[in-house]
């Protein structure tokens, strides 16, 4: 595990980089912070000061201050509910297609995967969302199978409704702006961090000195 009191500026963005897209941060934006906190940290190097001392001892923290300010919790939610629909959305279109059907079979199993699933994504959603997006994954994926060997143990596999196939597109229209959003952000991100001059009077969290701070 990296020392994070002798991160370099490079590592610190990389950090910020993956808890933001974890957090669901916009690429427009992530792009625009991640130039406004490279700024800073090339006023600091300049000053003589490390990066520790622009985002603290803990960046991930110090990360997940700037994503809470920058998209609030109710946003961050919403987009992770549109996002979750639009997945199992495709899922259900994906079936019915290789199975040449216009409806789809649930069994209690499945609906006690995916509610524990979504549970536990948005549970973590309300912490600092410090393990990251794999390790997040992995534990709702844990979850999720226990709650089907659970469910599997009290009722069996026991059918409980049919899904017509026009339900695949209505859980997949919620999803479709963020979706296309990240995928025009994406083709059209720059290979590295720095973007256009940033406007540094804003967004940054108060942890930031100011290069005036670092010259006493």
């Amino acid at each position: 595990m990296t020392d994070q009191r002798t991160m370099t500026n490079q590592q610190v963005l990389a950090v910020c980089r993956s808890n933001w897209e974890y957090r669901g941060i916009d690429d427009g934006s992530v792009r625009e912070m991640l130039g406004e906190l490279s700024a800073h940290l090339e006023d600091a190097a300049a000053a003589g000061r490390t990066p520790q001392d622009v985002v603290g001892n803990d960046v991930k923290e110090f990360a997940a201050s700037w994503a809470r300010a920058r998209a609030p919790l109710p946003r961050r939610l919403l987009r992770t509910a549109a996002m979750v629909c639009f997945v199992i959305g495709w899922l259900l279109l994906a079936t019915c297609l290789v199975r040449w059907t216009t409806e789809r079979v649930v069994s209690v199993d499945e609906v006690a995967f995916w509610a524990v699933v979504a549970a536990v994504t948005v549970a973590w959603e309300l912490r600092s969302g410090r393990l990251g997006l794999g390790k997040n994954l992995a534990v709702a994926l844990v979850a999720g199978l226990g709650a089907v060997l659970l469910s599997q143990w009290l009722v069996g596999d026991k059918a409980l409704f049919t899904l017509p196939l026009w339900v695949a597109p209505a859980l997949l229209l919620p999803g479709l702006p963020y979706a296309v959003a990240d995928a025009r952000g994406k083709k059209n991100a720059a290979p590295g961090v720095d973007q256009e001059a940033p406007d540094r009077s804003s967004g940054c969290p108060s942890v930031v000195s100011s290069p005036q701070t670092w010259e006493r």
